[in-house]
């Protein structure tokens, strides 16, 4: 799900309406997520469903039953298929919770604080997030540049963007119009362990003179 432009009022100060308001759409916010994240992963929504189903209409020793028959399908399936699993759970899994807890939950402030949000009247306007790829040791976060924006704002401020997002290293491309690609290192995943061999240096035979 990407995120869209947004727009904020700096220096505006909200009432007690307004804070309810702002509650009510989180709560509608939270409750999208969570359908959202049900439809992606029917393997854990359909048995919790049918869980909760059982529990409510049978009884809990129904209820029972069939959690211990879905915990006990997933680890088989674990057990036995564990690329396939990893693939479609866990590893589906990782990729969001780590492209919302490192980018998108943030985004909107961490750009205005890398001086990449553009202030109209009263109400500031930050670049769209168009998508996160959450790879082994490098992150690629595509965006929309706003009107006014140029390249340059971006590859100048790669050193910046890295510290702001926890990154060792960033840079910044432009793979489309208006559209840039920041590319964010965490660790070396080009570094690999050598093991060497042990060296006694107290058996090493004497060179003859």
């Amino acid at each position: 799900m990407s995120v869209t432009t947004v727009s904020i009022r700096p220096n505006a100060r909200l009432d007690v309406f307004d804070w309810i308001g702002l509650g009510v759409l989180n709560l509608l916010w939270g409750v999208v997520i969570g359908v959202w994240w049900l439809v992606l992963f029917p393997m854990i929504s359909i048995p919790a469903a049918l869980i909760i189903t059982g529990w409510l209409l049978l009884g809990w020793p129904t209820g029972l039953t069939t959690a211990a028959v879905s915990v006990a399908g997933l680890v088989c399936w674990q057990r036995q298929r564990p690329d396939n699993f990893h693939q479609w759970v866990t590893g589906r899994a990782r990729t969001r919770v780590l492209a919302w807890w490192r980018y998108r939950r943030r985004w909107a402030r961490l750009m205005r604080a890398c001086h990449l949000s553009i202030d109209r009247a009263d109400r500031s306007f930050v670049p769209r997030l168009l998508a996160v790829t959450i790879g082994v040791g490098i992150d690629r976060v595509r965006l929309r540049m706003l009107e006014g924006h140029c390249p340059a704002d971006y590859e100048n401020r790669v050193q910046l963007l890295a510290h702001a997002f926890g990154a060792d290293d960033c840079r910044a491309e432009i793979v489309g119009p208006a559209t840039v690609e920041l590319a964010f290192r965490h660790g070396d995943c080009l570094a690999e362990t050598v093991v060497l061999p042990r060296v006694d240096h107290w058996t090493t035979p004497r060179k003859a003179a």
